[in-house]
């Protein structure tokens, strides 16, 4: 399949209604099933630049997580970890998928963890790409966790979203990115705009980040060795948000792990600036060639 036609099917969205609530996913490829999940505040898109060279060989779901993107759902529970990953497995067995790959960036690394370890059964591999660390707290997100509780904090967080400095800055995506400028056009487009647009997205986003309990991810330390199956990790090594020499001690507390794939002048969201270098490392992992 042609990359135009890659990036025409991956650009539609699709949905599974699970009761109050709905799961928005994104899916291109033929080949076994490759579940990819994002982080905050982004939504499946991250995935744009990975995907036309995966669908060669995979049919890849790329889920938008809940109160990102356009997934939603009436229930407070369902924003937590666990309850996210709760829905996509349900999702995931609505679309018929029997078993798959999971990958996870930042915060969906997080999710698929809880993912893996609910349907350990139908996940053969795992791979992780900058994600939470049991123990380790990323900079700004506690005392962002703490201000989204405050009255008029919606209003604040616009205006700072909105500004193209504080963007740019330690405090917004400025860690995020080893050439700020990937920062402007496309990628605030994609994942600013929308939010700023609509009074829905963002409280569905504040209540995202209320319901990710850091108390959860840090029994994580003793979970991650329930989770038998191949794992590995794509890391960015200049990312200031989750430290490769940390993410390294994190991956002795896996039972499995295949490879540990430090990538240069990567940051959290690797995926942006360099997708070729995931991909290439993707199919490695997933094909067995390391």
């Amino acid at each position: 399949m042609e990359q135009s036609q890659v990036a025409g099917e991956f650009g539609n969205r699709h949905f599974v209604d699970l009761g109050n609530a709905r799961v928005c996913y994104r899916r291109a490829g033929e080949g076994p099933a490759l579940v990819l999940l994002h982080g905050f505040p982004l939504s499946g898109l991250t995935w744009r630049k990975v995907v036309p060279q995966l669908s060669h060989r995979f049919t890849c779901y790329a889920f938008d997580l809940m109160g990102l993107g356009d997934s939603t759902s009436r229930h407070v529970a369902d924003f937590s970890s666990e309850g996210q990953a709760a829905l996509f497995q349900r999702a995931l067995a609505a679309t018929g998928v029997s078993a798959y790959a999971l990958t996870g960036n930042d915060t969906g690394g997080w999710i698929a963890r809880e993912l893996a370890l609910l349907d350990g059964a139908r996940v053969t591999h795992l791979a992780l790409m900058n994600t939470e660390i049991p123990g380790h707290r990323p900079p700004w997100i506690p005392l962002y966790q703490r201000l989204v509780r405050l009255p008029g904090s919606r209003f604040v967080f616009g205006r700072l979203l909105a500004s193209r400095g504080f963007r740019r800055s330690t405090m917004g995506f400025g860690g995020c990115f080893e050439n700020l400028d990937s920062i402007d056009g496309e990628f605030t487009e994609l994942f600013v705009a929308p939010i700023l647009s609509s009074a829905e997205r963002l409280a569905a986003m504040f209540q995202f980040l209320m319901q990710m309990k850091f108390a959860r991810l840090d029994r994580f330390r003793e979970l991650h060795g329930k989770l038998s199956m191949p794992v590995a990790f794509l890391w960015g090594a200049v990312d200031p948000t989750f430290p490769e020499a940390t993410a390294r001690a994190m991956a002795s507390q896996f039972p499995n792990v295949v490879q540990f794939w430090s990538i240069p002048k990567g940051k959290l969201f690797v995926q942006e600036e360099q997708p070729e270098m995931v991909a290439e490392l993707l199919i490695k992992f997933l094909t067995g060639v390391v």
